[in-house]
């Protein structure tokens, strides 16, 4: 087994942060159950550590976009002179 990360599958890359949590949370609910083969289990495994990349990405460009419009919101009121 390879120590390096595995790409993203190009079905997991086209979710929506919504689809993919969703999606994760069932994955972890039957891994939950325990009554999955060995082999099922490793599959989930894999396919729930996709699906948390992919919200992790998600999440990381919410957080650059919330931090672009802060600063672009503090830049525009530095502009106004303090004229209020």
């Amino acid at each position: 087994m390879s120590t390096q990360q595995e790409p993203v599958p190009s079905d997991v890359e086209s979710l929506s942060y919504e689809a993919a949590r969703d999606e994760l949370v069932r994955v972890v609910a039957e891994l939950e159950q325990g009554s999955a083969t060995l082999e099922r289990s490793l599959t989930l495994w894999e396919r729930g550590e996709s699906l948390a990349a992919r919200c992790e990405e998600w999440l990381v460009g919410a957080r650059a976009r919330l931090d672009a419009a802060r600063a672009a919101s503090a830049g525009a009121g530095d502009q106004d002179g303090g004229a209020r």
